[in-house]
């Protein structure tokens, strides 16, 4: 009985040690728990969103609230790192861009801010010349589409022919019709130096630089025969450069054609000092009027034969010529008529 009493009386001494022991450690995990609790803020997209929790991993706070990130969003801490109380988690979700470079279409997710961001993110690199739109500066946005067009200018230098010039001129040497080539003509060149600008490789302007000559043309020179072809009804060829029709009116030394005697020392003497002579097989005395043809012209006359202009008479003006004959019988014969004459070459 005694032994029961003294149980007793240690069992109730031992209570309030055990309370005071549960109590102390409740308090305990209180105070751990309310530590370990903390509250932060969660922005996506300026969106904001608070959360309580009990875990520092921002991972496991993620995925407690079904936050879940793609491969190319943005936040603005270590997915392993610690949090904690009051702070603020900065996640920004990616947008679809289409870009079209380099004749190619590309499908980007990007979180960037700006298109100049985006491309520095991607490691598209632009050229100074080329083109962009929309601007660098432009905002991203999901469905936006970036067309780059690759811009360069390229120094070219070409040679390019210089056409010469063909000059005529008529010859005396030559007969009509026929042509000669006395100096034969040269394409002359020069350089030309162009800045040709391309737009993904096709061109679409081309300016002048400069222009310098290499080489002077040469012309070519081209002779033209002027020299006329007759033959006569006794055959044979004459070349003449003119013809006339002109009156043709005989004559011969005879004192009632000159007024001269057959002992006057100037009986058959011309104007130019040679006695005149009718020769079929050379050329005959003609007087002429010399302001149509010239004295000393050598000539053919039809039905007469080759002359030269070797007297004048007063009575000769314009288109008439007196023909000289030998004997007044010749004379008489061939009397006056309308007749062609070739000037000869």
């Amino acid at each position: 009985m005694k032994n029961a009493k003294n149980n007793l009386k240690n069992y109730f001494s031992n209570v309030p040690k055990t309370v005071f022991v549960v109590m102390l450690l409740l308090t305990c995990i209180t105070v751990t728990i309310f530590n370990m609790k903390k509250t932060i803020s969660v922005v996506v997209d300026g969106k904001s969103m608070e959360v309580t929790t009990l875990k520092s991993n921002v991972t496991h706070i993620l995925k407690t609230y079904d936050i879940v990130l793609g491969p190319k969003d943005q936040i603005t801490v270590s997915l392993d790192s610690k949090v904690k109380d009051g702070d603020k988690i900065y996640i920004k979700k990616a947008v679809d861009v289409k870009v079209t470079v380099d004749g190619k279409e590309l499908n980007i997710q990007t979180a960037e801010d700006t298109v100049e961001d985006m491309l520095n993110a991607e490691k598209i690199v632009l050229n100074d010349e080329d083109k962009i739109t929309p601007l660098k500066s432009e905002s991203l946005k999901s469905g936006l589409q970036v067309q780059i067009t690759r811009v360069n200018t390229e120094i070219l230098q070409e040679i390019k022919a210089i056409d010469f010039a063909t000059e005529f001129k008529n010859s005396d040497e030559l007969d009509k019709g026929v042509k000669k080539v006395i100096q034969k003509g040269k394409i002359g060149e020069k350089v030309i130096t162009s800045a040709v600008v391309y737009e993904n490789g096709k061109e679409v302007s081309r300016n002048l630089v400069s222009e310098k000559l290499k080489s002077e043309p040469v012309k070519e020179i081209i002779a033209l025969g002027t020299v006329g072809v007759y033959t006569p009804s006794r055959g044979g060829e004459i070349r003449y450069t003119k013809t006339l029709r002109v009156r043709a009116t005989a004559y011969t030394a005879d004192y009632s054609c000159t007024g001269k005697g057959p002992d006057d020392p100037y009986l058959g003497i011309t104007s130019t000092g040679k006695r005149a002579k009718r020769n079929p097989n050379g050329y005959s005395t003609v007087a002429v009027d010399p302001r149509v043809i010239p004295l000393g012209t050598k000539m053919w006359i039809d039905g007469y034969g080759y002359a030269i202009a070797e007297d004048v008479g007063g009575a000769i003006k314009g288109n008439k010529i007196d023909l000289y004959f030998s004997s007044s019988n010749e004379m008489w014969n061939w009397g006056s008529r309308n007749v062609n004459i070739y000037i000869l070459k």
